[in-house]
């Protein structure tokens, strides 16, 4: 990301706005996307998937090539273990991390406390802390009957949100459909995420929340992921392309 202190939602380009999602399998397949892609792209997000692979391999290998490392990592643990995992991403050069908003504002304050002091003591970039609200895969139903929260999905997503002003926390993961209600209770200089990002082109998958990159523009998202719309592509570098004129198109019609 654009180092808050720098942030400026306007000043963002589409390469910048733009975040792929590797979830594959080995170090072949993220030399082969980062050599293609680095030009195109502002960050490539680690997730689990591929962590759970490569490890730290795969963190080292974006950066060798010149790509930047969003480590989505979704962390929901108790507060003293994951402030102490976001502090060894710190100390290994991650500056984007994310943590569940669920695991409540002990966790966080707790993560953001740790996180920027690491920083400051190992003279490294002060991170940004993203929270996640809801899975892009959970809908109503999901929320209601499986986890058992009487808000309806909007309400819901707010009241984590307030949560992560409470604790610190540099921004939101959330979906486009969230986001603008968001983006009106909360300063410009609160950074919002949005995954589930599916070209006009592209198939769904098991994604449920989704939306184009323009809808993305349009509600006040200034990142947004994109997984496999880019990296089953035929050609990497066309789908991308493509999506960076949709980003561009819509981004000339919004007034910040």
């Amino acid at each position: 990301m654009v180092p808050l202190k720098e942030f400026k939602r306007h000043n963002l380009s589409a390469k910048d706005r733009l975040v792929l999602a590797l979830d594959v399998d080995t170090i072949e397949e993220v030399e082969r996307l980062v050599s293609l892609l680095k030009d195109y792209v502002g960050y490539f997000k680690v997730g689990p998937q591929l962590f759970i692979s490569c490890a730290y391999e795969a963190i080292d290998t974006i950066k060798r090539l010149g790509g930047e490392v969003y480590f989505d990592g979704k962390f929901h643990d108790i507060p003293n273990t994951v402030a102490k995992a976001g502090s060894n991403l710190v100390k290994h050069g991650v500056t984007v991390f994310s943590a569940h908003l669920a695991g409540g504002t002990k966790m966080l304050k707790s993560t953001v406390k740790i996180a920027r002091e690491t920083a400051k003591k190992f003279n490294m970039p002060v991170p940004t802390i993203l929270g996640v609200t809801l899975l892009s895969s959970f809908g109503q139903r999901t929320l209601t009957e499986e986890l058992n929260v009487k808000m309806n999905l909007d309400e819901y997503v707010s009241h984590l949100t307030y949560l992560a002003k409470e604790s610190q926390i540099d921004g939101v993961i959330a979906s486009a459909s969230e986001a603008k209600k968001i983006r009106q209770e909360f300063s410009d200089d609160f950074v919002i995420m949005c995954p589930a990002i599916r070209p006009t082109w592209s198939v769904v998958n098991d994604q449920v929340r989704v939306v184009t990159p323009a809808d993305a523009i349009r509600a006040g998202v200034d990142y947004m992921i994109v997984g496999r719309p880019v990296t089953s592509a035929e050609n990497p570098v066309a789908a991308v392309n493509m999506i960076l004129d949709e980003i561009d198109n819509a981004a000339k019609c919004v007034e910040y």
